[in-house]
């Protein structure tokens, strides 16, 4: 700092000054309501870095960092063309990157809100929609358990709070209680919707024969069907957790965030399913 100020000495003494004497006028005025939109610009903030650091977007961080860093370093040496550049692309930046990340801000806003949904509802709302969805699970796994013993190939979404609602457009409506015999039906290998997903949505078979996206990512083991690449595509775009039955080896895996784990048990999916989905660690 020193050396910084006898190379720069008015420069930096000035913006150093300015400081200190902008925020004691900031601490004079301080009032309940600067409180709480410090609270609420930390909320957002955190939002932000969690939805970021925890998907495929994380390296847009690392851009927004080195944007600023470099504006910073612009005008600390007054970089004219540099900073006329970062000006007008700070007029558009905002409005690009709510484009290029629509579905990532769209699944930040939904898990905010539901959230707060949660945080609303009361004991009895809450317990029977764990009721539910434990039924529901408990089908799942034993669906899964014959699928897997007879090596029919089978894909399931469950919802958590991106809803898929164009993801079911692709498919047919069941809108039926999550059972172990239907699900069962629905892929037997030569019904009509077996290549396609189904989708559970609030507990319930909300879609069948659904079409996913496919990851893009080249480090996906070539052994790999189409059924876990659309798994890990789904999962690139949402938080629902897809499990996925091979037809040709009867492996149960799942992905969830961007990843695939293999080689559930109809034991561990139960106990991975009621984590995920109800947020307990309970699983009998």
């Amino acid at each position: 700092m020193n050396t910084l100020l006898r190379f720069f000495p008015g420069r930096i003494g000035g913006i150093v000054t300015d400081f200190i004497t902008r925020a004691g006028q900031a601490f004079a005025d301080f009032h309940w309501n600067d409180a709480v939109d410090i609270l609420l610009l930390t909320a957002l903030l955190y939002l932000f870095l969690h939805f970021v650091v925890n998907r495929k977007s994380r390296t847009l961080l690392v851009g927004i960092l080195l944007f600023f860093l470099t504006y910073g370093v612009a005008y600390l040496f007054e970089f004219r063309g540099v900073l006329m550049i970062f000006s007008s692309v700070l007029s558009v930046g905002v409005l690009l990157l709510i484009i290029l990340f629509q579905p990532e801000l769209r699944e930040a806003l939904e898990k905010a809100g539901a959230g707060a949904l949660n945080g609303i509802m009361s004991f009895s709302e809450q317990k029977k929609k764990k009721q539910v969805y434990s039924t529901a699970i408990d089908n799942i796994c034993r669906a899964v358990d014959d699928l897997s013993k007879t090596k029919t190939g089978a894909l399931i979404v469950i919802v958590r709070t991106t809803k898929l609602d164009d993801i079911e457009k692709t498919g047919i409506r069941i809108n039926a209680d999550v059972n172990s015999f239907l699900l069962r039906n629905l892929f037997f290998n030569k019904a009509p919707l077996h290549d396609g997903a189904v989708i559970v949505d609030e507990g319930r078979i909300a879609a069948a024969g659904c079409l996913l996206p496919l990851t893009r990512r080249s480090d996906v083991d070539s052994d790999l069907g189409t059924r876990h690449r659309a798994a890990i595509g789904i999962s690139e775009t949402s938080d629902a957790v897809t499990i996925v039955v091979s037809e040709e080896t009867g492996i149960i895996s799942v992905a969830y965030d961007c990843a695939l784990v293999r080689n559930f048990t109809p034991e561990s999916l139960r106990t991975f399913l009621m984590k995920k989905v109800l947020h307990t660690e309970k699983a009998e």
